[in-house]
Parts: C-alpha cells; structure tokens; sequence
C-alpha cells in the first residue's frame, strides 16, 4: 500500500470512529478520489485495507460500504479479544517486574480518580487504553498487532449499539484483574477477563440505528482542513416499538485527541463503556 493510500485509510478509519461515516455508508471510489484528489486505484487500496481491519465491505458490482457488524460478530470479535488477553495474562503472571505492576496500577488509579469526578469521556480514553497497557507489556509484537486490530473493529459497534451496564463494576474490573495477577491467581485472572467481557457484550442492544445527513464530502471536510473535529449533525433515530429513540456508546476505541467532557452519573450510563 502507498503511503497516500495509508494516509486516506487512516482518515476514513477516524471518519467511522467519529460517528460521521456510519454503518451502511457508501464509500464510492469516485467521490473518495475527488475528495481526496487522487487515483481511483489509490482509493482502491486504501478500501481494501479497511476491509482488511473489517471496517468495511467490498461487495461485487455494488462497490464498498462501511461495514454492519451483527450481534453475532461483535459476540465473536470481545471472545477473540479475551483469547488474546488470557494469552498476555499468561505472560504477565510470570515475567512482569515491580515497574510493570505499578504501571498498570497508575493507569488504574487515573482511571479511579476520572469516574470518581464524574468525568465519563476520560474514563472512557484511560479504560480504552488499559487494555493496550496490558498488551504492551507482554512485549509480544504480534499479540498488539492482532489486539490492535481487534479493537479497530470495535470502533463499529458503538454506531449500532446502545448499552445498559453497570459502569463502575466494568471499571473495577481492571484493578481486580492486576491484583489477581501479581498474586499469581492466573486462573481467577483469565476468568475475570472472559467474565468482563461478557458483560459488555450482554449490555449490547442492536436493535436501533441511526444514520447521518451528511455526505462523505460533508463527513469528511473536518480532516482534509485540518480543523477540530464538531459532533456529526443526526436525522432522527428510528425509534424502536416503545418509541424510544437510540442513543451511542463509544466501546474500546483508539485514542482520539478530542477534549474529554463532564457527566453528572458513572453508574449507569449510554455514553460510553470502559474497555
């Protein structure tokens, strides 16, 4: 892949985990190339690379769309991430050294300190990025690249989710896990990440969506003027029987550089799920 056609996947990968090109979304080659001033064969690259991630799907003499993740999927996509984390348990349990446990025991802390001053979207960023902590620490570069990829396609799942939890339990989650595991409870440890991760999945409702006015043109201006990033302007949810409108969880995403905000409740909540 060119660098180019890096550089449009990365912009289109940050469109989706932004709200603005949503599930569904047609990603035509020739509106991209206008957009993006380049080679239809470039755009080419860049969509096959997001399908790749599994961000998008490229149907036969249809083109290429954001992709729809299922129930089913995002059930498969947390149960190979919790393969993945027992996998860097397993390590950490015996090679992790005194730096490395005070590390995670910060990050937990942070983490603490953010849900105790009712601060949502910073709990959110330091409990997304935990688990790439926890990752890391492994030094197993093939472990982060497959985690990491993992958690792209995460990104999805909050454009068709909605979420009823208990936020702080999920939260309390990542202290118990390293205390387990600096007292070499590695069974216990592996259990409370399938545990943990199961939860999120059961707080999954897939039954809503919502789709954006705007046009990839519109959707993505943002990053091709380099300027801050606003809230995607929405029609309407579809509301499901009751009426209810839906309403977006952000789950286990990259870091994103915009400026976290304040919420009044952390325990139960739609704004967003720690990882």
């Amino acid at each position: 892949m060119s660098s180019r056609s890096q550089t449009i996947a990365d912009t289109l990968t940050r469109a989706i985990i932004d709200h603005r090109l949503v599930p569904g979304c047609k990603l035509g080659e020739r509106e991209l190339s206008e957009i993006f001033n380049v080679s239809r064969i470039v755009v080419r690259q860049a969509l096959i690379r997001l399908a790749d991630d599994g961000l998008a799907q490229i149907e036969r003499n249809r083109g290429a769309f954001v992709a729809k993740p299922s129930m089913q999927e995002a059930m498969e996509i947390y149960d190979a991430l919790t393969l993945v984390e027992q996998g860097v348990a397993a390590q950490l349990s015996d090679r992790l050294g005194p730096a490395g446990w005070a590390e995670l025991r910060h990050h937990v802390e942070r983490q603490r300190q953010a849900v105790a001053g009712g601060n949502d979207a910073l709990a959110d960023v330091l409990g997304q990025e935990f688990h790439t902590v926890f990752v890391r620490l492994s030094r197993n570069k093939v472990m982060q690249e497959i985690h990491a990829q993992l958690v792209r396609r995460t990104t999805l799942l909050r454009s068709l989710i909605t979420a009823d939890f208990d936020y702080c339990n999920l939260l309390d989650d990542h202290s118990r896990v390293v205390d387990l595991l600096e007292k070499g409870r590695l069974k216990q440890a592996m259990d409370l990440i399938d545990t943990h991760h199961r939860a999120v999945v059961r707080g999954y409702i897939m039954d809503r969506e919502v789709f954006p006015e705007m046009t990839p043109a519109e959707a993505l201006a943002p990053y091709l003027d380099g300027a801050a990033v606003p809230v995607a302007p929405r029609k309407p949810a579809k509301t499901s029987g009751n009426g209810d409108s839906a309403t977006h969880v952000h789950v286990h995403l990259p870091k994103i550089d915009r400026a976290p905000t304040s919420r009044a409740s952390t325990k139960k909540t739609n704004r967003g799920l720690p990882s």
